[in-house]
C-alpha cells in the first residue's frame, strides 16, 4: 500500500514572511495524516518551526495564521512569483476540516503566512527588490 493510499503524504509548507520582498522557505513534512484536522496539521507545523534551526529566528518569531493550497505535484502554477492570488473560498484551509477534504494529496505545496498581511499583498500586488 503506497504512503498516499493510507493517508500518510509528503507536503511542503511555504513560509511567507514578506509578500513584498518575496521572503519566503520552505520546510518539509513528511509522512503527514490526511486524517487530521487542520487545526491539529498547524500545531504540528509549529512545532516544525520552532524546532527547525535551519530557519532564520525572523521566520521562528513570525505570526502566521493562515493555510492556503499553492498548487499539487504537476499542477499547474500561479504566474505570481510569490503566492496564489485566486480562489481564496476553495484553497484556504478550514481549522475544523481534516486535511483530506481540503483537498490535500502528496506533494501538495502550501502558504502559510499572516493573513492581514496577505490582504495588504492582494490589494497592491507589488514586489520591492
Amino acid at each position: 500500500m503506497s504512503g498516499e493510499a493510507a493517508g500518510n503524504v509528503t507536503i511542503t509548507i511555504r513560509l511567507i514572511r514578506s509578500f513584498e520582498h518575496r521572503n519566503i522557505r520552505n520546510l518539509v513534512l513528511h509522512d503527514v495524516s490526511l486524517d487530521q484536522k487542520v487545526e491539529d496539521f498547524t500545531k504540528t507545523i509549529w512545532e516544525c518551526i520552532k524546532g527547525a534551526t535551519s530557519l532564520p529566528p525572523p521566520f521562528r518569531n513570525f505570526s502566521f495564521d493562515t493555510l492556503k493550497i499553492e498548487t499539487h505535484a504537476h499542477g499547474a502554477k500561479t504566474n505570481d512569483p510569490v503566492i496564489n492570488r485566486e480562489d481564496d473560498a476553495k484553497l484556504i484551509l478550514k481549522p475544523h476540516q481534516l486535511l483530506r477534504e481540503c483537498g490535500i494529496k502528496h506533494e501538495t505545496e502550501i502558504s502559510f503566512f499572516n493573513m492581514k498581511d496577505y490582504c495588504k499583498y492582494k490589494e497592491k500586488p507589488e514586489l520591492v527588490w
